[in-house]
């Protein structure tokens, strides 16, 4: 038997780096990923994108060919919703992309000069307006006792022109200088992949990834195989002896020969 035979294995897939790079289709992505729905139970997709929305995510899918649904495309920015209704904070300022700020609109925003300090600093992408004046800003806030939430926390990824630092880089140097930790509310939280498997309706689920920390060590820490594919970010010399994926295949269009060769889960 193998581990889709009892039809209530869940797939999570990474976006970027996994069915597409800098905007182009991976060879046979379309078509391995019709191929894994029909193998599951459901899938959904698992992106730590902080840049663009999901419904923009979404969107870039559908005009790149991905036959997807807008329910099958989970982000960080609902569950940083979700917590700060949970603790209920009444302002947070908001250090994300304009794109992003439609995700976050069920939240009040903060301004500078308003006659209370926010209970939280939500960090996700600003790309170029990570600037030391920003990183400052933020610092003196979380000092002064607002919550940092971080959308994400990974190292780094790939653009166009290479490598680039993500927001985790900044958070974990916001993380340094204060003295406290960041709630981290997308890959490689726990939480996030549970909601997942939530949303799927199922206990059971298989992570494919490009990141051998984020995607891969975060689902393995939740207790589900984590798969890494040697496209997108990944580097042979990123492997760390913490993390020993359950597979590495060269691309998603191995996966699914891969999962019908998996033992029953």
């Amino acid at each position: 038997m193998t581990a889709t035979d009892n039809g209530r294995l869940g797939l999570l897939l990474d976006i970027d780096g996994v069915l597409y790079v800098e905007k182009q289709p991976i060879d046979g992505a379309r078509e391995a990923l019709e191929r894994l729905r029909g193998m599951s139970a459901g899938l959904r997709l698992l992106t730590n994108t902080t840049s663009r929305s999901r419904r923009e995510v979404f969107e870039q899918l559908q005009a790149m060919g991905f036959e997807v649904s807008l329910q099958e495309v989970l982000t960080p920015a609902a569950m940083a919703v979700r917590h700060c209704r949970e603790r209920g904070h009444g302002s947070v300022a908001l250090l994300v992309g304009e794109k992003l700020r439609e995700d976050l609109s069920e939240l009040e925003p903060w301004s500078p000069g308003g006659e209370r300090q926010p209970d939280a600093v939500i960090l996700g992408d600003l790309g170029e307006g990570f600037t030391p004046a920003v990183l400052n800003d933020a610092f003196r806030l979380i000092m002064d006792g607002a919550e940092l939430i971080a959308l994400q926390h990974n190292r780094y990824w790939r653009r166009g022109d290479g490598l680039a630092l993500d927001v985790g880089a900044y958070a974990a140097a916001l993380e340094y200088a204060t003295g406290h930790e960041a709630l981290v509310v997308g890959k490689p939280a726990g939480e996030f992949f549970a909601a997942a498997l939530s949303d799927l309706g199922v206990e059971h689920a298989v992570m494919v990834g490009d990141d051998v920390e984020a995607d891969v060590g975060g689902a393995m820490d939740a207790g589900l195989p984590g798969i890494l594919v040697r496209t997108g970010k990944f580097r042979h010399d990123a492997l760390t002896a913490r993390v020993t994926p359950t597979a590495i295949v060269d691309s998603i269009v191995d996966v699914p020969e891969l999962l019908e060769r998996l033992p029953p889960i």
